[in-house]
């Protein structure tokens, strides 16, 4: 049965009770560990002889100690799908438990203290094993699939669970295009590979590659990749990639080297840097970069720095992401040597560190909100590129968007669409006492190019004389020639002089010219 941390708790409960199980097992992970914790203890509640198994990373590091302070009969250690397989087996009378390996389970003395046996661990199965999950009667159309060609990373990240694990295996590289090809045939929308370093092994990731980027498809495929390790013929390969068909994630985290070498990431930004910008330049993969905030030894100067270099990439999405210490991974160790503060709950998000206040973190937050609403957006890149263009640094002006949504209170208010175009218009006037003649045309301009089909709301409205309107038709029109983007400038540039406010005139689209020196570009429909 599948839910979300997003369903009620009784929803869940009665969904489950429901069923009328003997046993309710739960995949657990820092973003539900409470929640399962909470509906385990309801179902106990209700009905005491259902059985609790859990399984999963936040389970897998500490599983006596979760059993003992926990209701729940068993835990499976590690990965699961084996040693879930022989439970079942167990339950059906075909296996004995004490035999189970990767197994805790609970036993009672007759006083009624309870004893926590283990059965060893179990040693890392062949991934070609795996059954694959789908068969023709399910529905995928349109949805999202996780898919998974590799397990383990070859890289030691002392943050990441994956570094645990002694190597990296892969499916048989057959058995993985007839899984995509299923999931293609199927019109799945996105396949998010899950593979922690997609590229770790080059011949394996281009055949992969080359295979999807010859279908005929609209299902887009995105990978977790280290861009440092790129070659040659595979930057050349991607290149040939079609518009929309891959999306790249990419774990920058620092372009500090110090700390890089602290967290045990012996790259270079310069070499990520390259890689990323040979990919841009494609204009056909879309690249998601991500930083971590309260790495050990980075402080908010360092960080910003960090920001700043990733920023100047100018790639499709940022993330800014904050450091949690995962059961099980080494900088959990690290944390007091650091001065790490960690939420005493998953997902165990540090606070503040030696170098980073609890007052910084926070106004990393605020960036952190600005750039995921407004850059990653993709909606306000002309009104971003003309406001920025008025910081020494484009870290000191989501700072100060930040600082001015707090000073407002909107970060605790619901907020509209509308209202996002409306705050930079009022951060503009109140914040940089800048007047909003030339940032409302742009804006006038980004709103019209996303909302279609929504009428322009007043505070946008622009006054357009007689005179204009009446050189607008002319060139709109052009004897009835069809004009290109070029003759459009071309056109404007020559007969209208300053600018020209963006309105909808006999149902043409909209058409924008700015010739103000500080605009970057012309913009125009």
């Amino acid at each position: 049965m599948e839910f979300s941390i997003n369903d009620s708790l009784d929803n869940i409960v009665q969904g489950i009770i429901m069923e009328q199980p003997e046993v309710v097992a739960f995949s657990t992970y820092i973003w539900n560990e409470e929640y399962v914790r909470k509906v385990a203890e309801t179902i106990k509640l209700i009905d005491p002889s259902i059985e609790i198994l859990y399984g999963g990373p936040e389970v897998t590091y500490n599983g006596e100690n979760f059993l003992k302070h926990n209701v729940g009969e068993y835990i499976i250690e590690g990965e699961g799908e084996e040693t879930f397989k022989e439970f079942v087996e167990y339950k059906l009378g075909k296996k004995d438990l004490k035999y189970i390996q990767g197994l805790y389970y609970k036993t009672f003395k007759e006083n009624g203290e309870v004893i926590i046996n283990y059965n060893g661990k179990r040693p890392i199965m062949d991934m070609n094993k795996l059954v694959f999950p789908y068969d023709k009667e399910d529905d995928l159309n349109n949805k999202i699939v996780y898919y998974e060609a590799s397990r383990g990373c070859p890289f030691r990240c002392k943050y990441c669970l994956s570094s645990v694990l002694s190597n990296v295996r892969f499916l048989n590289i057959e058995r993985v295009k007839k899984d995509l090809q299923f999931l293609i045939d199927k019109n799945v929308r996105l396949v998010k590979f899950v593979d922690r370093t997609f590229n770790c092994n080059g011949k394996f990731a281009m055949e992969i590659w080359y295979f999807l980027m010859n279908i005929n498809t609209d299902t887009a495929f995105h990978f977790e990749i280290s861009a440092d390790i790129l070659k040659k013929e595979e930057l050349e390969l991607l290149r040939k990639a079609p518009k929309g068909r891959f999306q790249f994630e990419v774990g920058v985290q620092t372009t500090n080297d110090n700390v890089l070498k602290e967290i045990n990431r012996y790259v270079r930004f310069k070499d990520i840097k390259h890689n990323i910008e040979y990919v841009q330049k494609g204009k056909n993969i879309k690249q998601h970069l991500d930083l971590i905030a309260g790495l050990p030894g980075e402080d908010l100067e360092s960080f910003k720095k960090s920001f700043n270099d990733v920023y100047s990439i100018r790639p499709e999405e940022i993330q800014l992401g904050f450091l949690k210490l995962i059961k099980g991974t080494s900088m959990r160790d690290e944390k007091d040597k650091w001065g790490m503060a960690p939420t005493p709950y998953a997902p165990y998000e540090v606070l503040k560190t030696k170098d980073v206040s609890y007052e910084n973190m926070l106004l990393l937050k605020k960036v952190e909100h600005m750039v995921d609403k407004y850059y990653n957006s993709g909606k306000f890149n002309l009104t971003i590129k003309y406001l920025e263009k008025k910081f020494n640094t484009p870290f000191e002006f989501y700072e100060a968007l930040g600082r001015f949504f707090e000073d407002k209170g909107y970060f605790k208010r619901s907020i509209s669409n509308n209202d996002y175009y409306k705050f930079f218009m009022e951060f503009n006037s109140e914040f940089l006492e800048n007047s909003n003649e030339v940032l409302k045309e742009i804006l006038r301009y980004e709103y019209l190019s996303f909302n279609k089909r929504r009428g322009i709301p007043e505070f946008l409205h622009g006054y357009i004389t007689k005179e204009e309107e009446k050189n607008i038709k002319f060139m709109l029109k052009d004897n009835g020639k069809k004009l290109s983007n070029s003759d459009y400038i071309d056109k404007f540039n020559i007969n209208i002089e300053g600018i020209i406010q963006g309105k909808t005139i006999e149902n043409q689209e909209v058409y924008v010219v700015f010739k103000d020196k500080e605009v970057p570009e012309i913009i125009y429909a």
